[in-house]
Formats: structure tokens, sequence, C-alpha cells
């Protein structure tokens, strides 16, 4: 069955929604994992690498906290996979810089970019939503297998410039942001609280299942699904 939305604007999770968990989780952790050190000796003068390492240490309560507790944390968080927005800031820059090397080349699965590219083409503007950090967001998309994506996107959001990805503030403060009114925004994504916080906020939702995804088994609640982009089909609001 075909979903049907009328809107003037998609916003996109990442992992799960245009692309694999398991690329993220088996290439890029790794990758980040074995540059902390590295990027907290180097490159601490860095602002953005200074404040990550400032939020690090009030998150554990320690602020004298030297490089190497830092990272041992950094480390913790990465096995629990927790969504803290310091942990993602510092992946982003390592990331970015392994992207802009050509180390890495981001991985998205294959009905995803026929269909940006259709939608962008019709007058609909495409955000992206993630826990990853923007850095790493436009990294993302800037080293495609089929090259630079960004021209598609209008905007990036993250957990620090728009909030936790379960609450449906940090989605009200997107449409703010944007000035696209709620009932005029559909968000994909894999995680049925990520979908419930977007309909919560008067947005449209609509969960994307892939097999062998995490979130797959557990469904997307009674929220309209969708096996892969080319199953939505978007088009312009007229009113």
């Amino acid at each position: 069955m075909t979903l049907r939305h009328a809107v003037d604007a998609v916003v996109l999770d990442i992992e799960g929604t245009t692309s694999a968990t398991g690329f993220v989780v088996d290439v890029l952790y790794p990758y980040a994992r074995s540059r902390f050190a590295a990027l907290l000796s180097e490159r601490s003068g860095d602002p953005e690498v200074a404040r990550a390492v400032a939020q690090v240490r009030e998150a554990i309560g320690d602020p004298g906290a030297d490089a190497a507790r830092v990272e041992k944390t950094l480390n913790a968080w990465l096995d629990e996979d927790r969504k803290a927005t310091p942990l993602k800031t510092l992946q982003g820059v390592i990331w970015a810089e392994g992207f802009a090397r050509g180390d890495l080349v981001s991985h998205f699965y294959d009905d995803v970019v026929p269909e940006l590219r259709a939608w962008h083409s019709s007058g609909v503007r495409l955000y992206v939503y993630s826990s990853g950090s923007v850095a790493a967001q436009r990294a993302w998309f800037t080293n495609s297998p089929e090259g630079d994506l960004t021209w598609l996107l209008s905007g990036l959001y993250d957990t620090e410039n728009a909030g936790p990805k379960q609450e449906a503030e940090s989605y009200r403060r997107i449409s703010g942001s944007t000035g696209i009114e709620p009932a005029k925004l559909l968000f994909l994504s894999d995680r049925p609280g990520e979908l419930d916080a977007a309909r919560a906020a008067g947005w449209h939702a609509v969960g994307i299942r892939r097999p062998g995804e995490p979130y797959f088994e557990q469904g997307v609640g009674d929220h309209a699904a969708a096996g892969t982009f080319d199953e939505i089909t978007v088009s312009r609001s007229t009113s």
C-alpha cells in the first residue's frame, strides 16, 4: 500500500531509516573509538572539542577530569549507545575528518536517494534530524556513494540545536526554526518513541521498518509504516 502525504517538508532520521544502523555501529563507532585519544590530546584547544569535553566533565560531575577519564567515559557511552550530545559532537569531528580524507564513505539504502531527489524536485523541502551531530550529518550527506547530496537539504538538526528526539518540544522547535507549521511536516524514523513525539507536536509521522534493523521486530506502534521510501508518495502541500 502506498502512503500519500501532501506536506511542505520531510524530516529524515538517518540510522535505520535512510541508512543501515549496522554501518554506523560496525564501521563508524570503531573508527571514532580508535581516535578519541588523539583528538583529546591534539585538538583540546579547538572550541568545539573544548565545549564537548566540558560537557563530559559536567555530566560525570568531575570538572577536573583529565583526557584519560574523558576518553574512558566516551567509550563507556559508546558501549551503551548513549545519545549523549558531547559524544555525538566528538564523533562528528572525527567522522568529518575521516570522510574528508577518504577513509569513509557513507551508506544509503538503495530506495532512498531516488526518492529524495524526486521529493526535492516536487518542491518539498528536506531536513535531517538525527542524534548524530550536525557536523556528522553534513559529512554523511557530502560523502555518499553517489557524491555530494547536501544540495538536497534545507537544514540539519541534532540533539544540541533541537533537543532530545523523544520529546515533543524538540519537534516544535524544528517547526519554529523552519517556519513550517506542524501539520505540513512529515517525519520518517524507525523508532516509535520518536514518531510519538513528532505526532504529539502535530506532525505527520511514518515508521520505516527495514528487516535486520534493531527496531524492526518491535514495530512502530500505531503509526503508518513503510518498508522502503518508494512506498511513500510525497507531494507539495497546496494549502
